[in-house]
């Protein structure tokens, strides 16, 4: 019976769990290279030695600051970020039974992003990080219950044409809204624009330990589920007929998508795509199989959102291009071959 459903899983095929581990042992090593690369290379060059020295030998020279309070926190924020954008969209697509589903096209992003911006401008400087945190997570919480409803067919179904229309309906009013507190507040403006940008640009250490919590818990829970997720992608009556607790899996997944998404815009601000491109590059590897495909996704969402930084860096040097642009240049293109596919499986089109 386990090989019958792996079997279902995976499309057909059934593939080595060595295979998989393996795959995943090499994505994991270019992770760990790109981290290196992200540290070491820049308007200013590090070479390894210098970098162990920043921490065996602390001298407080200006390379050693550079490394120990810029590159080093960048780059580990970037890498729990992306890894939580991605598995965050894995999950979303699991549950909508949609290709399209992620943080940013279904709105999420930007109702974390909204009341962000809206603590910034109303609190301005007493703000603190952990209260960054809570409105990031509010506004992620009330998008997706508002995309949810909006996505419920008569049947309490989740319909995955509604939720986009939805997602992307909250996505552009959530937008609006930003801008518009923005402009009402001039004086806001250099911090706001971090979040509508998305950057992890100038981040601290501290950034990140108050942000890691939530982002554990949010990769666990997603964990927790891995199984029952690929019981829902069979569908919801087939999934009842199993004896999946529906509702229960739903709600799992939906916390882990608001403290993975709610806290990455807190910290990085609204990433955009991660959460859509990873998913559909891991399981060209991995099969839809949830147990391989999510630890697939955070090791490679990590490792997207390194790269992308460390390229943004070079772009238009000494100036640096906020990650979150870079991300949409390449996310762009292939949320629309994502659609175009969509549409020919439809049609019989090649």
């Amino acid at each position: 019976m386990n090989r019958l459903m792996d079997r279902r899983v995976t499309g057909g095929r059934l593939t080595s769990r060595r295979v998989l581990a393996a795959g995943l042992a090499l994505v994991v090593l270019a992770l760990l290279a790109a981290m290196a690369a992200s540290v070491m290379l820049g308007v200013r060059m590090f070479g390894f030695g210098q970098v162990w020295q920043a921490y065996s030998r602390f001298d407080g020279s200006n390379g050693h600051l550079i490394i120990t309070t810029s590159r080093v926190p960048r780059t580990l924020l970037a890498a729990a970020v992306g890894a939580s954008l991605a598995v965050a969209g894995a999950v979303m697509q699991a549950v909508t039974r949609n290709d399209l589903a992620s943080p940013s096209v279904l709105g999420i992003n930007a109702g974390a992003s909204l009341c962000a911006v809206a603590a910034l401008v109303w609190l301005g400087p007493s703000l603190t990080m952990n209260g960054m945190i809570r409105f990031a997570l509010g506004g992620a919480a009330a998008s997706a219950a508002v995309v949810y409803a909006l996505g419920l067919t008569g049947g309490n179904r989740l319909e995955p044409a509604r939720l986009t229309i939805a997602g992307s309906t909250i996505a552009a009013f959530a937008a609006s809204l930003t801008s518009g507190l923005i402009l009402l507040n001039n004086q806001s403006l250099d911090d706001a624009l971090f979040w509508m940008l998305g950057s992890v640009s100038g981040r601290k250490l501290e950034h990140l330990e108050q942000v890691f919590p939530y982002m554990a818990a949010g990769w666990l829970l997603a964990g927790l589920i891995a199984e029952s997720l690929n019981v829902l992608t069979l569908g919801e009556d087939n999934a009842r007929g199993l004896g999946l607790r529906l509702r229960l899996v739903q709600a799992i997944a939906a916390l882990s998508v608001i403290l993975l998404a709610g806290s990455s815009v807190a910290a990085a601000g609204p990433i955009a795509f991660v959460g859509l491109m990873v998913p559909h590059l891991c399981r060209f590897f991995t099969g839809p199989d949830h147990r391989w495909l999510l630890p697939w996704c955070a090791a490679a969402g990590a490792l997207l959102l390194v790269a992308a930084d460390l390229l943004s860096r070079f772009v238009l040097m000494p100036k640096e291009v906020p990650v979150g642009i870079t991300t949409a240049l390449i996310g762009v293109p292939f949320l629309i071959y994502v659609a175009r596919r969509r549409k020919h499986a439809r049609t019989g089109i090649v």
